[in-house]
């Protein structure tokens, strides 16, 4: 794996305190917050779970870090070769029993990543496939930890697309994600927030928003409004899917 201490060519993550205090103290009204939506019923993720899980390899992604990996493709301001994510998020070359498996998987993995955009171009917010909340354990060790450092992975793969233009923003709305995958633990900064449990629960529940703003960010001009999510009964925890654990 890369060395996860630089982002955009720098030495250390920027300076965290403010942005990750702004975020914290966004809010949506119960009428504007749309329901997330699925990105794969529970029939593909259960396909995927098992085949990620027990036949991809070792350094495979598994089902959580993939999802994540996958949504921050959805989000990615330029689109890469499909050959490109797929030998990233295996790590190698997968073996399928047959072609038909082949095709059932990555057709799978291509759907998640294409339901994610679907779900982002109209306002929507995506599921994540697991509980909102980290009940006082460290983010490192939950699948939410899992999910955000699967989504980093995404960003990293090609990290030059991500920060052409206005940088600095593009930081600061990568911070929360950079926080909760525990990669960066390391920075001192980082560690100081890594304490704020309060904080932490915070970004957890506003993870799918946060999805979003960054997908408006590379896709609305900065002079032009952005679209408020359409409105919808208030958003719960996530649907089916949750609970499925960060098999590493």
């Amino acid at each position: 794996m890369r060395d996860h201490a630089t982002v955009a060519g720098q030495s250390s993550p920027p300076p965290v305190a403010s942005p990750i205090a702004d975020c914290c103290e966004r809010t949506m009204s119960d009428s504007d917050t749309p329901l997330p939506q699925p990105l794969l019923d529970d029939e593909g993720l259960d396909l995927l779970d098992d085949f990620l899980h027990e036949r991809a390899g070792p350094d495979a992604l598994d089902l959580i870090g993939a999802h994540g990996f996958l949504v921050a493709l959805a989000v990615a301001p330029r689109e890469l070769p499909a050959a490109n994510w797929i030998a990233e998020l295996f790590h190698g070359t997968p073996e399928f029993d047959n072609e038909q498996e082949r095709e059932t998987i990555l057709g799978l993995l291509e759907q998640l990543r294409r339901n994610a955009i679907d779900v982002l171009e109209t306002g929507g917010l995506p599921e994540l496939p697991f509980e909102l909340t980290l009940d006082g354990v460290p983010p490192e060790e939950t699948p939410i930890g899992d999910w955000c450092a699967g989504f980093m992975e995404g960003v990293f793969l090609d990290e030059p697309a991500w920060f052409e233009g206005d940088e600095e923003t593009t930081a600061t709305l990568l911070l929360p994600f950079m926080l909760l995958s525990g990669l960066f633990n390391e920075e001192p900064d980082m560690a100081e927030l890594s304490r704020d449990t309060q904080r932490l629960e915070s970004l957890v529940g506003q993870l799918p928003e946060l999805v979003l703003d960054l997908y408006l960010h590379f896709r609305v001009p900065p002079d032009t409004a952005k679209p408020k999510p359409r409105p919808k009964r208030p958003a719960g925890k996530a649907g089916k899917g949750k609970g499925r654990g960060g098999k590493r």
